[in-house]
């Protein structure tokens, strides 16, 4: 082992077993978490800032990545990535999946929509062989011994360093963004002159930032001669920073009782969001989004001590976080720490798995991932597009086509069909069509929901009895997950009219453009709330009769 590779082991060990931020700040291997966030006099800031060309941001998610930039003479204007490759009929492609592919001998393939079809496309006898990895963020949040040894387990069974695959992805997303930016400049453009800025979870303990710094170390993305080059921004403070610049004919006001952006309130929850959806379809193809140097109308309604919470609704996690304003700059205080779960749309996949499960049986769905793991992720794919068509007002059945090699493997693992094996599961709101789909009744497709919804009620409520969380005048809901009328419908019948609730038109890149902004000005968060508590032992020289009156 490397003594490079030894050092890092020991920075995340540390982390793990002595999290104080006074240790974290003084020992030279551990970077804080943003180093911008350092007080500096504004003498020292002007002599140490570094001077950055261009900002760019990665929002690293459990489901979708993606990536966006600004130059800093240009800071109104956010360029969103590329147009991906490939990508599913009626699901936005503005991101990518977070989806890897490593060759057999463990080497880079290829990541989002073209390792997901290369996979795709392999014959079985091949598929086997090659490591293919999905959703693999949220093996940081789970993971109570991080360390840089952590495994992760490819779609075939096999086993690859975490460490390895993060850094995999960071690299790719580097080579795409200094490629774009290569070709907008008209020359090779020096990775020196970027500031990068990665997203995570709020909630996310100390190791698993750390673990997004050294994979970004290792992928090449910044070095550790030059920490400040990278900010690590937390998905719910960069999504605030945004929501603060909407104008009103970009969001979706669920709170107001009068008619607003073509919504009144005898509309159902999920009109507001289509009509946002399609405002977003119109202007896709333009990738620049202009973000004017002026508060929203909606934040201008904010006064002094004001209080609001975000909601951020990711695939794996989610993060909610209280904020107060803080007059004149209109600085940002962390009012209660950040808190939340596991509770990401993700649930709704495993809720699915456990369906099949039932019907199918427990050792068919395991024996099928392992022997047909190409098939299974078709599976997947033809789930996820008619889980995002589950409404509160929808009536007709969601239809999920079964891949040939699913019905034909179930029949020679059982010795009988599908449609028997559904027959007999009395799982009555399920259906078999003869066209080769799973029929599904409304009923059935918000069930798979309810668990997950029910998780982010109930902390939402319980985080509204806090004191701290009182008179809250707005809740912005971002996040992918924001976009399921079920879960707007949920969060407006939890709050009974306490508070606006308010979505940005494209939810789903809410996070991404605020962590640019934040990325522009990182001083713009003031105030944090430590997660824990610490202490520190103090002796003093006893004074005899010290305590005595005089």
């Amino acid at each position: 082992m490397s003594d490079r590779h030894t050092a890092t082991d020991n920075i995340i060990a540390d982390v793990m077993a002595n999290p104080s931020p006074a240790k974290s700040m003084g020992d030279p291997g551990i970077t804080p978490l943003s180093p911008s966030h350092i007080q500096h006099t504004n003498t020292e800031q002007v002599q140490s800032e570094p001077l950055f060309e261009v900002v760019v941001a990665i929002d690293f998610g459990t489901t979708s990545s993606g990536y966006a930039y600004a130059f800093i003479k240009e800071p109104e204007c956010i360029h969103t990535m590329r147009r991906w490759e490939g990508g599913d009929p009626g699901v936005s492609n503005q991101k990518t999946p977070t989806t890897i592919l490593l060759t057999p001998d463990r080497k880079f393939h290829s990541f989002g929509y073209a390792a997901r079809d290369f996979y795709h496309d392999l014959d079985p006898s091949e598929s086997k062989h090659w490591l293919y990895l999905e959703k693999f963020k949220m093996k940081l949040h789970t993971t109570a011994n991080l360390s840089i040894d952590t495994d992760l387990h490819a779609a075939n069974g096999k086993r690859v360093k975490a460490l390895d695959i993060f850094a995999y992805a960071l690299a790719f997303f580097k080579e795409q963004a200094l490629k774009e930016l290569s070709d907008q400049t008209g020359g090779e453009f020096d990775n020196n002159n970027v500031r990068w800025v990665i997203t995570v979870p709020a909630i996310w303990k100390m190791p698993a930032k750390q673990f997004m710094r050294e994979a970004a170390y290792k992928s090449g993305l910044v070095s550790r001669e030059n920490p400040e080059q990278l900010i690590i921004a937390l998905e719910p403070e960069a999504a605030s920073i945004y929501c603060r610049k909407l104008r009103l004919h970009q969001m979706v006001d669920l709170g107001t009782q009068a008619t607003h952006n073509g919504l009144s309130p005898t509309e159902n929850v999920g009109s507001g969001m289509a009509q946002a959806k399609e405002h977003v379809r119109r202007n896709r193809q333009s990738r620049t989004f202009l973000v004017e140097n002026v508060i929203g109308e909606l934040w201008s309604e904010l006064e002094e001590g004001d209080r609001y919470v975000v909601v951020d609704c990711g695939g794996g996690t989610v993060d909610l976080t209280v904020h107060q304003i803080r007059l004149p700059e209109g600085h940002l205080k962390e009012l209660y720490k950040a808190s939340g779960g596991p509770y990401g749309s993700i649930g709704i996949d495993y809720e699915f798995e456990k369906l099949l499960c039932k019907i199918f049986g427990q050792d068919f769905i395991d024996q099928f991932k392992v022997k047909r793991p190409a098939a299974w992720v078709d599976l997947m794919i033809a789930f996820e597009s008619r889980k995002r068509a589950a409404a509160p007002e929808r009536t007709n059945p969601l239809n999920i086509n079964l891949p040939f090699s699913f019905i034909d493997y179930y029949k020679k693992f059982r010795g009988h069909s599908v449609e028997h094996a559904l027959r007999k599961s009395n799982v009555d709101f399920v259906k078999w069509s003869s066209q080769g789909m799973l029929r599904m009744n409304p009923d059935a497709m918000n069930t798979l929901f309810k668990p997950t919804i029910d998780h982010i009620i109930q902390h939402l409520f319980e985080l509204f009895e806090k004191p701290e969380v009182s008179n809250i005048k707005f809740l912005f809901l971002v996040g992918g997950f924001a976009e399921s009328s079920l879960l707007q419908q949920a969060v407006q019948n939890m709050l009974q009219g306490r508070s606006r609730i308010i979505i940005p038109h494209d939810v789903g890149l809410t996070i991404l453009k605020g962590a640019v902004l934040f990325g522009l000005d990182p001083s713009i968060i003031k105030v944090r709330r430590s997660p824990l508590t610490y202490g520190v032992g103090v002796l003093n020289r006893f004074v005899e009769g010290g305590l005595q009156s005089t």
